[in-house]
């Protein structure tokens, strides 16, 4: 066979051709020392945070003596800047027939060989800065740990998407002929229909608006996240802020004094204050479900999802229906009043906590939809499904009753208890009351959290229910259960309860306290299908 030509050779050919050589080890395209600057300097300023508690400190301190700062950021910046010219020195790539093999490292050399047979998601992605010449990057996970994934950086997008096509098809032809064993095993008749008889169009099934997005944005968490970060800083901000409006002719110490005004106008700037500084960090949790969510499309090719979206980096997202463990419905407080329903579809998630990023960002999620058009989607994955039934009939068995009891009372109540005993000690009377509500409504919560949980199931899904002020419901096929879990320590024992989970490739589910015997019936049942059902879990 012809040598695969170099990076800069192949983007002048034909892409289809390349596809079909075996050659020596390839260098990449020149473009790729933006991505390994790009990803350096991300992974610098993603560790900054270790580092916000020692600047809320001395950041005073630093700012007073830049010529120590300055020059030694400027070092660590043209570091990073070699460092990254050097990884794209020193990778190379190769492709097989079957496998792609991959070359990487400075100082600690890494080598992967992967077949295409355990790629479990293929995903292309187009950072803003590759779309101008037409490159992009391909992600391949796998079924293991994140250290087995293969990236492909500053390749031609017609190039990635003929190999990403390549890769599905022989994942899907090796599916097949597994299918065909286990029919020929089990004595039933082969179709004789190949994976490439068939040729079908990629059909829409679902787009998101821009006003979608906001509502996403609006819902989501990411204020609180935002909050959080900011936290060492709210003394300097507020110092900021008051000076800033003072030099406008705005003075916060007038503008709420009792003395010159009435509790009731104090109030009410208070509360006009507090929405205008909710509106802002809103804002910035809509922008950022704009930029990671624009012009979302979810496809559907042969058994394929397919996801694309995104404002400054395009994502494009492809997991097959054989690879779906599990479906999420998440509803927050406000999704609850605004019948919004975040949808998840869960894949493989064994990389655990030391999962990649590229890896997280490769679900699929349909964000803020409709609850008909969440039921549409639900029923295509799962056409046997009776989740929409048991949510309309109240089909959830809940758990019991002591869940309640056990975490008032052992949990809640014991620190209540000390805490109003200290503060009445020291004459902390109000103190003592605000304690006191507080403690009632963490009980609240603790019965809202109970009456959440439930658990279900038919022939061939367990489906789970559990939540706070929100609700989410879980469903996933009773054969893609990995591990059975039963938990009983002796006061559950002694009221025959248990707590069961369900362990499945993309994560762990847990329904506690429920009584001993449900706990071995799912167990059984689920037991008994994952045995008899010949269907793979991957």
């Amino acid at each position: 066979m012809d040598n695969l030509p170099s990076a800069s050779a192949t983007d002048s050919r034909n892409p289809q051709e390349t596809l079909q050589t075996i050659d020596d080890w390839q260098v990449l395209s020149p473009i790729a020392i933006l991505y390994f600057t790009a990803s350096v300097f991300k992974h610098m300023f993603g560790n900054l945070i270790y580092l916000i508690p020692a600047l809320a400190v001395s950041y005073k301190s630093v700012l007073e003596h830049p010529f120590i700062w300055l020059p030694s950021i400027l070092v660590a910046f043209a570091l990073l800047t070699l460092f990254a010219f050097v990884s794209f020195k020193v990778y190379r790539y190769r492709l097989t027939a079957d496998n792609i093999e991959i070359r990487s490292g400075i100082f600690s050399k890494k080598y992967l060989n992967l077949p295409f047979s355990r790629v479990q998601n293929v995903k292309i992605e187009q950072p803003l800065y590759y779309r101008l010449t037409g490159h992009a990057c391909l992600q391949l996970d796998t079924a293991g740990s994140a250290k087995n994934e293969a990236k492909l950086v500053a390749i031609k997008l017609e190039f990635a998407q003929q190999l990403k096509t390549r890769i599905q098809s022989q994942v899907q032809n090796n599916t097949i002929e597994t299918n065909q064993e286990n029919d020929c095993a089990n004595g039933k008749e082969q179709p004789g229909q190949s994976a490439d008889s068939a040729v079908t169009k990629e059909t829409l099934l679902n787009t998101r608006k821009l006003s979608d997005l906001v509502i996403h944005g609006i819902t989501s968490n990411r204020i609180w996240i935002l909050l959080g970060g900011l936290a060492p800083f709210y003394d300097n901000i507020f110092d900021s802020v008051g000076e800033w409006l003072n030099s406008l002719g705005i003075d916060f110490t007038e503008l709420f004094s009792l003395q010159t005004h009435s509790l009731l106008e104090v109030g009410l700037f208070a509360l006009s204050l507090t929405m205008l500084v909710m509106l802002v960090l809103v804002s910035f949790s809509v922008v950022g479900a704009i930029v990671g969510f624009y012009g979302y499309t979810l496809s559907k090719l042969d058994d394929k999802y397919i996801r694309r979206s995104g404002l400054f980096t395009k994502h494009e997202v492809s997991m097959g229906l054989s690879r779906l463990q599990m479906i999420v419905q998440k509803q927050d407080w406000l999704d609850v009043l605004l019948k919004r329903i975040n949808l998840q579809f869960e894949q493989n998630n064994s990389f655990g906590k030391n999962q990649s990023l590229s890896a997280t960002s490769s679900k699929i999620i349909v964000p803020s939809i409709k609850p008909h058009e969440c039921q549409a989607l639900i029923d295509d994955a799962y056409p046997d499904n009776s989740l929409n039934t048991l949510v309309c009939n109240d089909g959830f068995e809940p758990i019991s009753k002591r869940f309640i009891l056990r975490n008032i009372l052992l949990v809640l109540m014991p620190l209540w208890l000390i805490a109003t005993s200290i503060t009445l000690l020291n004459d902390r009377l109000m103190i003592a009351a605000l304690v006191s509500i507080l403690f009632v409504g963490l009980c609240g919560l603790v019965v809202l959290r109970w009456k959440r949980w439930g658990i279900a199931r038919d022939q061939n899904f367990i489906y789970l229910r559990k939540g706070l002020i929100g609700v989410d419901y879980y469903c996933f096929p009773t054969y893609k259960l990995q591990q059975t879990q039963f938990k009983q320590n002796l006061l559950m024992k002694k009221r025959q309860l248990a707590t069961v989970k369900f362990v499945l490739a993309s994560g762990s589910l847990k329904v506690p306290m429920i009584t001993e015997k449900l706990a071995y019936k799912l167990i059984d049942e689920g037991l008994y299908k994952v045995e008899s059902c010949q269907q793979s879990w991957m």
